[in-house]
C-alpha cells in the first residue's frame, strides 16, 4: 500500500518522481502528491484521485528543483481528499510515510498542547512537526529526525527534505518497504525495485531500523541511533520494459500470458531429473533439520493462501508430513503451538504483508523454524526467513495475482519433491517422473491459453450473473476458491468457492437458472462424484460451466459451456486449471467496464495491519 519515491541529484527532480510514482500505482492509492526544493523553500502539490489529477495540478502550477519526494496515499488515518494526502509540511519539513504510527493521538495531543496547528486527519503529519520541533531546538537535520523516530511506535518508511538544509535527503525504515537505488551523481530511494529501473538497477534494500542520508553527492547508512552501517549493492537483472503492458490492453493479461514463461524460470536450474533431484539455492535449512521436522504449518493471506492450501496437498502426499494452513491474520493470535521441530512457510507475493510478516516473527519467536516463499529479492520476509524459495516471476502490476499465484504452487511443488527425497518417502523414480511432468508443464500452458478467444464468448455469455459458485474437490477445491476470489476482485461479482462435496450442505439452497455454477472436474479419482454434482445442479436448472481435460469425457453431459485445459498428471493439474478461471474473470471484468489492474478498495501489497 501506498507509494513513496524521492530523488536528488542534477536533474529535475518532478518527471522522475511522477514516472516512479506511475510504477508504484499497482500498490493503490486514493491521493497524490510532490514536494520539491525550489532554490529558496519546499514547494507541494497534492490532489485526491489518480496521478492524472497530480498532473494537471502541475501542468497548471509546475516545480521546479533537482531534490524532492513523492508520494501515493492509500487511506488509513483520515478519509482521501486533498488535505490529507501526501507530503505532510510543517515549518521547514516536508514528510512522505508509509505504515502506521499506533501512538500519533497520544503525540498529537502533546504537540497541540505545545502550540502546533494540524491541518490533516493523518498520523504522518505527527512526523512533520516532531521533526520540526526536534529541528528547532537542535539545529541539525539529521539529528532531529532521529529524535522525532525514536518518540514514534509503529511501522514506517519515511523520506524526509529540510529547507534549512536543502542539499539533504533521509530516508528511513521500520516495519514497511524500503529501497535506494544508485545512479550517476544522482540518488534514488523509493517503496519498490520498478519506481527506479529506469534509471538504475543497482540497488540497496534498508533493513529494520535503518536510515539512509543523500548530500554533498554521496549517500551513507546508519542506524536509527546514527551508528555507521555497511552495505553491499545488489544487481537487479528485471528490465525496465519487464513492467510495461507490452501491447497488452491490461497488465494483468500480459501477466496472465506470461505464466509459461515465469513457471519455466521458477524451474530453471532446480530440477534435475536424471538424479531424482530438486536444488533449492537458499533453502538455508539442512537435510538434517527437513528430517528431524514433525510438522509444517503454511501461512499466507488472499491468493496465497490458496496456493498454500494447493501446497498442504502436495506436501502430504510426497513428504508424508502432516500441514497445517493458516491465514495469516489469524495465526498469531490463536497462541499457535511451534517448537524447533516445526517448519512455518510464509507466501508472500511482495515479501513484505503485514500480517505475514508478523506471524514470522511470532514463529521465530517461539523458536520454529522458517521458510519463505516470495517474488521480490531481498523483501523483509525473505530476509527475516531461516531461507527463501524465490518464485521468478518478474514484476507483478496488476493488483489480482495471477503469475505470482502459479508460480507459488510451482514453488511448493519444489518444496513437497525436494522435502519427499531428503525424508526418503519418494524415491529417485517417483521423483523423475513429477520431475518430468513439472518440465512439460510452461508448454501445457501455452496450450492452455490458446483457449482466451472461447473464454471471450463464455464471459459475454455469463457477465450478468449477479453470483456465481465455484466447486472442486481435492487438490482442486483451493482453485474453486482462487477462481471465485479472482471474479469477485475484478468484476465485483458476489462469488464463492466450495469443496464441491459441500454443496449439499448450505449453498445447494442458492442454485437456480440465474446461478452460474462452474465446475472444476479433471479426469481423476473424484471425477464421477463431481458429476454427480453436476447432475445435482441441473436437476435444479442451474447453469453449468466446465472444466476439465482434454478431450472431455462424455460422461460430464450437457453443460452452458465446456472449457478444456490439456490432460496431465493430477498434482500438477492446478497450475493448469487456474488459467481458465483467470481468463474468464478477466473478460467478464472487461465487459463489465471495471479498472481490472486497480479494482476499487485493494492494493497490491498489503503492508499494515
Amino acid at each position: 500500500m501506498c507509494g513513496i519515491v524521492g530523488y536528488i541529484g542534477p536533474q529535475e527532480a518532478t518527471p522522475i518522481i511522477l514516472e516512479g510514482l506511475r510504477k508504484l500505482e499497482y500498490r493503490g492509492y486514493d491521493s497524490a502528491g510532490i514536494a520539491v526544493f525550489n532554490g529558496r523553500c519546499i514547494d507541494v502539490r497534492r490532489a485526491k484521485g489518480k496521478l492524472s489529477e497530480l498532473e494537471a495540478r502541475l501542468r497548471q502550477e509546475p516545480l521546479s528543483g533537482g531534490r524532492g519526494i513523492g508520494h501515493t496515499r492509500w487511506a488509513t488515518h483520515g478519509r482521501p481528499s486533498e488535505n490529507n494526502a501526501h507530503p505532510h509540511c510543517n515549518g521547514k519539513i516536508a514528510v512522505v510515510h508509509n505504515g502506521i504510527i499506533e501512538n500519533y493521538l497520544d503525540l498529537k495531543q502533546r504537540l497541540t498542547a505545545q502550540g502546533h496547528v494540524f491541518r490533516s486527519e493523518t498520523d504522518t503529519e505527527i512526523i512533520a512537526h516532531l521533526v520540526d520541533h526536534h529541528f528547532g531546538q537542535c539545529g541539525d537535520f539529521e539529528q532531529a529526525v532521529r529524535l522525532a523516530l525514536a518518540e514514534v511506535r509503529g511501522a514506517y518508511a519515511v523520506a524526509i527534505l529540510c529547507e534549512d538544509e536543502p542539499d539533504k535527503l533521509i530516508a528511513a525504515k521500520l516495519g514497511s518497504p524500503l529501497v535506494v537505488g544508485a545512479g550517476k551523481d544522482e540518488f534514488f530511494v523509493a517503496s519498490d525495485i520498478p519506481a527506479m529501473l529506469a534509471h538504475t538497477r543497482e540497488m540497496y534494500f534498508l533493513e529494520e531500523g535503518e536510515m539512509v542520508i543523500f548530500s554533498g553527492g554521496g549517500m551513507r547508512f546508519t542506524d536509527l541511533q546514527g551508528a555507521a552501517v555497511t552495505k553491499t549493492a545488489k544487481t537487479i537483472t528485471w528490465s525496465p520494459l519487464m513492467a510495461e503492458k507490452g501491447g497488452y490492453k491490461h497488465f494483468m493479461l500480459k501477466e496472465i500470458f506470461e505464466q509459461p514463461r515465469a513457471v519455466a524460470d521458477t524451474l530453471a536450474g532446480r530440477v534435475f531429473p536424471e538424479r531424482g533431484e530438486v536444488h533449492l539455492d537458499g533453502i538455508g535449512l539442512s537435510d538434517e533439520q527437513l528430517r528431524s521436522l514433525e510438522r509444517i504449518t503454511i501461512v499466507a493471506c488472499g491468493t496465497s493462501w490458496h496456493a498454500g492450501l494447493t501446497g498442504k496437498f502436495l506436501i502430504e502426499s510426497f513428504a508424508r508430513l502432516p500441514v497445517e494452513v493458516d491465514i495469516a491474520s489469524e495465526f498469531r493470535y490463536r497462541d499457535p503451538l511451534v517448537n524447533d521441530r516445526t517448519l512455518t512457510v510464509l507466501i508472500s507475493q511482495s515479501g513484505e504483508t503485514a500480517d505475514t510478516l508478523a506471524a514470522l516473527r511470532e514463529a521465530r519467536g517461539k523458536g520454529g523454524l522458517a521458510l519463505a516463499v516470495c517474488n521480490v529479492v531481498e523483501s523483509s520476509i525473505a530476509r527475516e526467513s531461516d531461507g527463501v524459495i524465490y518464485t521468478h516471476a518478474g514484476p507483478e502490476i496488476g493488483v489480482a495475482s495471477t503469475k505470482a499465484f502459479t508460480t507459488q504452487l510451482v514453488a511448493l511443488y519444489l518444496l513437497a519433491l525436494h522435502l519427499g527425497r531428503v525424508r526418503e518417502t519418494l524415491d529417485m523414480e517417483q521423483c523423475r517422473r513429477r520431475m518430468e511432468a513439472l518440465m512439460a508443464l510452461p508448454r501445457l500452458m501455452e496450450t492452455a491459453l490458446e483457449a482466451d478467444g472461447q473464454i471471450q464468448q463464455v464471459a459475454r455469455e455469463f457477465m450478468a450473473a449477479r453470483d456465481f459458485l465455484y466447486l472442486g474437490r481435492g487438490i482442486h477445491y483451493p482453485i474453486a476458491l482462487e477462481g471465485a476470489l479472482k471474479l469477485k476482485e475484478i468484476s465485483y461479482i458476489h462469488a464463492e468457492g466450495y469443496p464441491a462435496g459441500e454443496m449439499k450442505h448450505g449453498p445447494i439452497a442458492l442454485i437456480d437458472e440465474d446461478m452460474p455454477v462452474v465446475f472444476l472436474c479433471p479426469r481423476n479419482e473424484t471425477f464421477e462424484k463431481v458429476v454427480s454434482n453436476m447432475e445435482e445442479v441441473r436437476a435444479r436448472s442451474g447453469r453449468i460451466i466446465a472444466v476439465t481435460s482434454d478431450p472431455p469425457s462424455a460422461a460430464i453431459g450437457p453443460v452452458d459451456a465446456l472449457l478444456t485445459v490439456p490432460d496431465c498428471p493430477d498434482d500438477i493439474a492446478p497450475v493448469l486449471t487456474a488459467i481458465p478461471l483467470q481468463l474468464l474473470a478477466y473478460h467478464i471484468a472487461v465487459l463489465k467496464g471495471t479498472d481490472v489492474d486497480q479494482p476499487r478498495n485493494l492494493a497490491k501489497s498489503v503492508t499494515v495491519e
